[in-house]
């Protein structure tokens, strides 16, 4: 048997047990909630996002009872579901949001320019081909052309001032041909460089975009990860509190 004096002490000596450790899961907590706040900071500056505080809601006491009203009904949930449905609720998925919208469109957009840039190669690489066909075929018939001066210079003499006239037309315009083929095939070596540097700019952006994405997804399990323990942090202090009360209650 206690005496009314041993009892009131024991409730004391519990009542201080419990307030040294809700100081400490309060300190713990604003400290898990000063980390997650940074790495959320962090996020956004990497994403190049605004960001506004309205710190006049930290004092807005409508909202502040419905986060106690919230936390009262968790709470209940909380105690009547412990035994029945434990892990029931589950974390909305945090990969799916602006961020990792803006990085798939990029990725598809990076890929949809790739494509076209390969298509465009291709067509650049076929122009080249054909270019390179008729000179090869210009340069056959300007051989052709000079054999027959070769064999007239090499024959009788007949005077025939329309053959030549007609050769040396030819020989023009085959010359003509020549440099055309030339400059045609020089444009075309120069649009196909220039296509295959932005194939492999193409190419890096996209590569680069894809390591983003998956970095971005190992910081989203990371965030998870941490938002499931601060909700751990914040039933243990709901549970305290709880505690507390019926401890001062009953004192």
């Amino acid at each position: 048997m206690f005496t009314a004096e041993e009892v009131c002490e024991l409730l004391d000596e519990l009542g201080d047990v419990l307030r040294s450790e809700l100081e400490s899961e309060l300190i713990h907590t604003a400290h898990t909630n000063v980390l997650l706040l940074r790495q959320l900071l962090a996020q956004a500056q990497r994403w190049h996002l605004t960001l506004q505080a309205d710190v006049s809601t930290l004092e807005n006491r409508e909202l502040l009872e419905q986060i106690a009203d919230f936390e009262a009904s968790e709470l209940s949930n909380t105690n009547m579901k412990t035994n029945v449905e434990p892990g029931r609720q589950k974390l909305a998925p945090l990969n799916e949001g602006e961020p990792s919208d803006l990085l798939n469109q990029e990725i598809t957009r990076l890929k949809e320019e790739n494509d076209k840039l390969k298509t465009r190669l291709s067509t650049v690489e076929a122009q080249a081909t054909q270019a390179l066909e008729e000179r090869l075929s210009l340069e056959k018939s300007f051989q052709e052309v000079r054999n027959l001066e070769e064999s007239k210079q090499h024959g009788p003499s007949s005077g025939d001032h329309e053959l030549e006239e007609e050769l040396a037309k030819m020989h023009l315009g085959l010359q003509k041909e020549r440099d055309k083929v030339a400059d045609c095939r020089r444009v075309l070596e120069e649009g196909l460089a220039k296509s295959r540097q932005e194939v492999l700019a193409i190419q890096a952006q996209l590569q680069l975009a894809e390591q983003e994405l998956d970095r971005k997804f190992q910081q989203t399990a990371a965030f998870r990860n941490l938002k499931a323990i601060l909700e751990k942090k914040n039933e243990l202090i709901r549970d305290l509190r709880q505690r507390l009360a019926q401890y001062e209650t009953q004192a």
